[in-house]
C-alpha cells in the first residue's frame, strides 16, 4: 500500500450541494433563503425572536442578585510604620480613617477601614478600624498598641419576618 493510494472509506465523505445552479437542481433561484425578507440577506441573526411572543429569556423570572461591595479603605501595617518613620503620622492621637485620609493615604475616607498584616509594626499606636486581620492585630498589640473595632449594628431583612 502507498500513500497515493489511501481513499476515504465509502460513504465518509460527502459531496458539497451546488447552491444557485438552474432551477432543475432544486436549489437554484433563491438558493435555499426562500423569498426575500431579513431572513434572506446576509448577517442576519434573530436570536431570542419568537415571532412577536415574548421570549423564553424575558418570561422566566429573574434569579439571584449582584453584590454590591461597600467601598472600604485599606491600608498594610508597612504603611503605617512608614508613615510613623516618616513623621506623616502622630500617633498620639489615636489613628482612624479621617486622620489617614487627612495624612493623604486615601482620596477620602470611605464607609469603613480595613488594616491587614503585610509588614511589620514597631510603632505603639492606637487604631480604630471597622476591620482588621488577626495576623495584624497580634502585630499592633504586641508592639504595645491598641486595636479598637468599630461594631456595626446588624440590619433585620423585613422580607425575612416568620408568620405568626
Amino acid at each position: 500500500m502507498q500513500l497515493n493510494e489511501l481513499r476515504d472509506n465509502p460513504g465518509a465523505t460527502k459531496s458539497r450541494k451546488r447552491i444557485g445552479r438552474g432551477i432543475g437542481s432544486g436549489k437554484g433561484k433563491t438558493a435555499g433563503h426562500g423569498h426575500k425578507g431579513q431572513k434572506a440577506r446576509t448577517g442576519v441573526a434573530i436570536k431570542g425572536f419568537e415571532g412577536g411572543q415574548m421570549p423564553l429569556q424575558r418570561r422566566l423570572p429573574k434569579r439571584g442578585f449582584v453584590h454590591q461591595k461597600d467601598p472600604v479603605n485599606i491600608i498594610n501595617l508597612s504603611d503605617l510604620q512608614k508613615a510613623v518613620d516618616t513623621k506623616r503620622l502622630d500617633i498620639s492621637k489615636p489613628i482612624d480613617s479621617t486622620l489617614l485620609a487627612e495624612a493623604g493615604f486615601f482620596h477620602k475616607p470611605m464607609r469603613s477601614l480595613r488594616v491587614l498584616g503585610k509588614g511589620t509594626i514597631k510603632a505603639k499606636v492606637q487604631i480604630t478600624v471597622d476591620h482588621i486581620s488577626q495576623g495584624a492585630r497580634a502585630a499592633i498589640e504586641k508592639a504595645g498598641g491598641t486595636v479598637t473595632v468599630i461594631e456595626h449594628p446588624v440590619v433585620e431583612d423585613s422580607k425575612k419576618k416568620t408568620k405568626e
